[in-house]
């Protein structure tokens, strides 16, 4: 799909699409040090969901 939207681009206006694959890698190397946080964050925030139903499922199972 975006292999198709970027010919339709290059087509429709090709400076613009070699603009948007000169920067594209870029970009990407910019977003990684956030996707990495965001990761982190997602993981601390599953451990302490964990933590809080930690006795609850304990109680359910005996």
């Amino acid at each position: 799909m975006k292999l198709l939207l970027f010919l339709i681009l290059l087509v429709i206006c090709w400076p613009a699409a070699l603009a948007v694959l000169i920067l594209y890698p870029i970009v990407w190397l910019l977003a990684l040090p956030f996707r990495i946080v965001g990761i982190a964050v997602h993981g601390v925030f599953d451990l302490i969901a964990a933590l809080f139903s930690l006795p609850a499922r304990m109680l359910r199972a005996i």
